[in-house]
């Protein structure tokens, strides 16, 4: 295993890139999702845990696609990152084009907006934590378009049918993932 996808590697990237705490913890977050769906899948927590945490490294600078990610795929690929990790980063911005290829883009795909949501969804309750959050708290704030009104629902269902599962079965891993390091999100 390279130490490219090394969490202090990853973690030294981000944070050179990412200077924000709410889009670092954003990729806390997706980094547990991953790692959890790796387990989950047989993959490797490592390389995807790596993903989850670069997946938006270079958002803060390039907020706008198709810069995001195309702008921070030529710095992964400037740092030695194989193509395959580059392109499942990129695979997660419909607009660029990219094929999700494997199950690392497809689950990175399918819980991206899923993390952002979840945790909108922990911020409302009275003591802000994410162990207290249903799955059906999840899909009934789902419907009301006026909560966390830039979360895209349509690739959160997406994501799920990509998948093969039922968008409840996604929301249960993602809530499992984030409680698990609820402590580095605040939540």
């Amino acid at each position: 295993m390279s130490d490219l996808y090394a969490r202090e590697t990853t973690l030294a990237i981000l944070h050179e890139h990412t200077l924000g705490d709410s889009l670092r913890r954003h990729a806390y977050a997706v980094e547990a999702a991953m790692r959890a769906a790796a387990v989950r899948t047989g993959g490797d927590p490592v390389y995807w845990g790596a993903v989850g945490l670069l997946h938006d490294f270079d958002y803060e600078r390039f907020p706008e696609a198709p810069d995001h990610p195309l702008k921070g795929a030529e710095i992964l690929r400037a740092r030695g990152y194989p193509e395959e990790f580059v392109r499942t980063i990129m695979s997660h911005v419909t607009q660029v084009g990219v094929p999700r290829e494997n199950d690392c883009a497809r689950w990175l795909y399918a819980v991206d907006e899923l993390c952002g949501f979840c945790t909108a969804c922990a911020m409302v309750q009275p003591d802000r934590k994410i162990a207290v959050v249903e799955v059906r708290s999840v899909v009934k704030k789902l419907k009301k378009k006026d909560f966390a009104a830039k979360v895209n629902r349509e690739e959160i269902a997406e994501g799920a049918q990509d998948l093969g599962l039922a968008q409840e079965e996604v929301i249960a891993h993602v809530l499992g993932a984030l409680t698990g390091v609820a402590d580095d999100l605040g939540l």
